[in-house]
């Protein structure tokens, strides 16, 4: 069973190569729910085989679904395991990726919750969602990853990382560790950044993208009163990790959390790109130092590199328009209104398709989407 694909959510950016540098699908409906059923925080995650596989959470359920035609169609959603007390809202949620042999979800849960407890917790499928085998505790000390912010990704040579913000040390630091079995075992986890101030941003997740040797984690930092993002960087497959680097020539001082992590990207040549929001604007900024760059007005953005040039969304608002560009060329077009929470992702050898997901409401109830982004360039 397939499901319906929708033309509720008003679609700008269309198949016009001439006048625009990307085009979408129409949004299909993943999920649809109100109250304790509503489907929450997916994220969406392409093999390098083409395949499409997606993610969401309602209350303490994992539902999983996958796409066999780039991301024109997917399957009935399934419930693939429970979480007690799962971290669900604001970036909280489960996390995806698609190795050569295996599906592998994370996600951040709890016996008492409510931050009082949370680990990162694996599953793994190896028939395409059929089955899942888990959990395995990613975090080697317990309940350190009770923030409940935490990214996945995977390289090209089938190696899984996890990030989180990580609470053993009673402060807010960014912890890291890797699977080379798809998500079966974790290694021993290693801190890759400590704040002079105590702790980074406590609400803003993390991020991870891996580019041959190369693993890259960015976050928002506090030093000072400044809530800017930093990248660390490891060039020896994990064994050690850059000092901290800030991103952009500004900064924000605030006196607060904003909630909001951005994403970083690696393209298949290993430039990596960074989208983040300062106060009520995004930017991009390569990782090498160089100045920030303002795409507009909006927060929540995410980015994703494909062979075509990386692709970015944010919203204009907490809920507001949802907007794409292709950062090499192109200009911000509206691709959907209603939107919150978008992510994008492309396969990891930059081939196949970009798929967003977002969330959004349908006739007043809360509604999880998906679109295909192709490219044009």
């Amino acid at each position: 069973m397939k499901c319906l694909i929708t033309s509720i959510v008003a679609i700008v950016c269309v198949a016009t190569a001439s006048a625009l540098d990307c085009s979408a699908s129409d949004p299909v409906v993943i999920a649809s729910g109100h109250g304790a059923h509503a489907p929450k925080q997916p994220q969406t995650a392409v093999g390098d085989d083409g395949s499409v596989h997606l993610v969401y959470g309602i209350g303490d359920a994992v539902q999983y679904c996958q796409s066999l035609d780039g991301g024109a169609t997917f399957e009935k959603s399934v419930q693939a395991f429970h979480v007690p007390n799962m971290s669900l809202g604001m970036r909280r949620g489960p996390r995806i990726v698609k190795t050569k042999n295996a599906v592998v979800i994370t996600v951040i849960g709890g016996q008492i919750g409510k931050g009082r407890d949370g680990d990162v917790l694996a599953w793994r499928s190896t028939d395409d969602g059929k089955t899942w085998q888990g959990p395995v505790r990613v975090n080697d000390t317990a309940d350190s990853a009770r923030e409940g912010l935490h990214a996945m990704a995977s390289g090209a040579d089938g190696s899984v990382w996890c990030v989180w913000l990580d609470l053993r040390d009673k402060k807010s630091e960014i912890y890291a560790t890797v699977s080379k079995n798809d998500g079966a075992t974790w290694e021993a986890n290693q801190c890759v950044y400590r704040s002079p101030d105590g702790s980074v941003c406590e609400c803003c997740h993390p991020s991870v993208t891996v580019n041959g040797n190369s693993v890259h984690v960015m976050f928002r930092n506090s030093i000072g009163g400044d809530r800017d993002m930093y990248v660390t960087s490891s060039k020896d497959d994990g064994k050690s990790f850059s000092p901290g680097k800030k991103l952009g020539l500004g900064t924000w001082t605030l006196d607060a959390c904003p909630m909001d992590g951005g994403m970083l990207a690696a393209s298949p040549k290993g430039f990596l790109e960074t989208v983040w929001r300062r106060d009520g604007n995004v930017y991009k900024a390569a990782g090498d130092g160089s100045p920030e760059v303002l795409l507009g007005k909006g927060q929540q953005p995410w980015i994703a590199a494909s062979s075509k040039g990386s692709v970015i969304v944010w919203t204009a608002g907490r809920e507001g328009d949802l907007l794409v560009q292709n950062s090499v060329s192109g200009q911000p077009q509206k691709l959907a209104e209603a939107a919150r929470d978008p992510m994008i992702a492309a396969a990891s050898n930059g081939t196949g398709p970009v798929i967003a997901c977002w969330e959004s409401k349908l006739n007043g109830d809360p509604v999880v989407l998906a679109a295909r982004i192709d490219v044009v360039k």
